[in-house]
Parts: structure tokens; sequence; C-alpha cells
């Protein structure tokens, strides 16, 4: 995520479109939640690196359902105002989109959250939020791709220059 240049401004255009504080995308596993990039205007107090118990989020919801989840706010929201983590972590609004790869597994998920209420219901603020996810998805893949060219053309000189050698 680090190596993505556009991730910066992606949490940026997402705490204005939003106007929530905390912004992330999260690597989430079936036992790991991890912050793998961070905009926090609200003083979460979450950084890169950090972790949160993974079955303590609604990202591993979304890691086993695949759907975007939002909540403008979750004191009217039937689904979740009785569930244990928005109070858990202090947060009313949340919103959050799979990062999802072509092979169809989930990597991890872009989210946000807010201790106020937010007006997430505008249909182009849910579609964004899932476009920007597919954008990170491909740009990870098209990372990996460029890794996996780099390291094959490597072996490929090695094996090479060793051909020359031995001639």
């Amino acid at each position: 995520i680090q190596q993505i240049g556009a991730v910066p401004k992606i949490l940026d255009v997402v705490g204005r479109m939003t106007g929530m504080g905390f912004v992330a995308i999260a690597r989430v596993t079936s036992d790991q939640w991890i912050c793998c990039a961070v905009r926090d205007t609200i003083n979460f107090g979450l950084r890169e690196g950090g972790e949160l118990k993974v079955e303590t989020t609604i990202c591993n919801e979304i890691r086993q359902h695949g759907k975007t989840v939002v909540i403008n706010d979750v004191q009217s929201d039937s689904a979740f105002c009785n569930h244990p983590t928005p109070a858990m972590y202090g947060f009313r609004s949340y919103i959050s989109a799979p990062i999802i790869l072509s092979n169809g597994m989930i990597w991890g998920t872009l989210c946000a959250i807010d201790p106020q209420p937010c007006d997430l219901g505008k249909p182009e603020i849910r579609g964004s939020f899932q476009l920007l996810g597919e954008l990170i998805a491909a740009q990870l893949e098209f990372n990996q791709r460029l890794e996996q060219s780099q390291a094959d053309l490597r072996v490929s000189q090695a094996d090479l220059l060793d051909e020359r050698k031995t001639a």
C-alpha cells in the first residue's frame, strides 16, 4: 500500500467527500486487521502498522460477505444500533468497501469512521467508495506483477551471466 503514490490522495478525497475524520486502508484476514494507510483528523489514535482484533471490526464482517457497509448514524440504524463495535470504538458513522482482487479474494477494506453522524446516503458516495476500493485492488495487483517481472528479469540476467561464464 505504501508503494501506491495515490494512497494519500485517496484518503484525503474520502475524508473530504464523506466529512469523516478517520479514513484507513486495512489488510483484513481471518485473524488480522492491520492498518496499512491512514488519515486521522479526529485523533482516533491508530497509525500505520497498528492492529485491531479482527473479530471486533465490521471490516471482518465485510471480509465474510464482500459487501459495502454504510451507516449514517449508529443510533438510528436498526441493523447496527446494538452492534458492539461502534460502542467499542466510539463512532456513530461508518462506511467501508471491500478491496477485492481479480481472483475474487478480499484483500482488505477501505473504511472510514467518525464520532458524529454523517450523511453517507448519496449513491455517489457509495459508488465512489466502491470505485476507490477497486482502484486500490488494481494498483496492488499491478505492483505485484511489476515486482514479479523485475524478479524474473534478475533471474534471467543472472542465468545469462552464468551461461557466458561457462561458455
